[in-house]
């Protein structure tokens, strides 16, 4: 069994992987065919309120609606994360090393290794 999830694990993966390289391709794309070209057109700054937009959307989706708006809304969540990693040079293989780096490591030492030396800035109130 635990080898049946595994290929299945790796063939939802693929997904991700598949839209990406469909994102990646409508780089440079005309915006009046493609959504997707059309927020690469946008620039980077759209691209990540987009994605922001998305992410409330799941937040909210995730606390009050159903199942099934979870699921849209993460959806559409993952294809704008998509879009910016492509936007920004970032591939799916980049996070997946990332990710793979960070296994066995508690969440409260992975975060504080990403805090330390940082400075927390300076207050603008006086």
């Amino acid at each position: 069994m635990a080898k049946e999830l595994t290929a299945r694990n790796k063939d939802e993966a693929q997904v991700l992987d598949s839209l990406f390289q469909l994102i990646h391709s409508r780089k440079g794309a005309k915006p009046k065919t493609s959504y997707t070209a059309k927020l690469f057109g946008k620039g980077i700054a759209k691209i990540a309120a987009k994605l922001g937009e998305e992410s409330v959307e799941t937040v909210i989706a995730g606390i009050g609606e159903s199942r099934a708006r979870v699921v849209a809304e993460s959806a559409d969540l993952l294809y704008h994360l998509l879009v910016l990693w492509a936007a920004r040079g970032v591939k799916p293989a980049d996070v997946w090393a990332e990710l793979r780096r960070r296994e066995g490591v508690s969440g409260l030492q992975e975060k504080a290794s990403r805090t330390k030396g940082r400075k927390k800035p300076k207050s603008k109130r006086g």
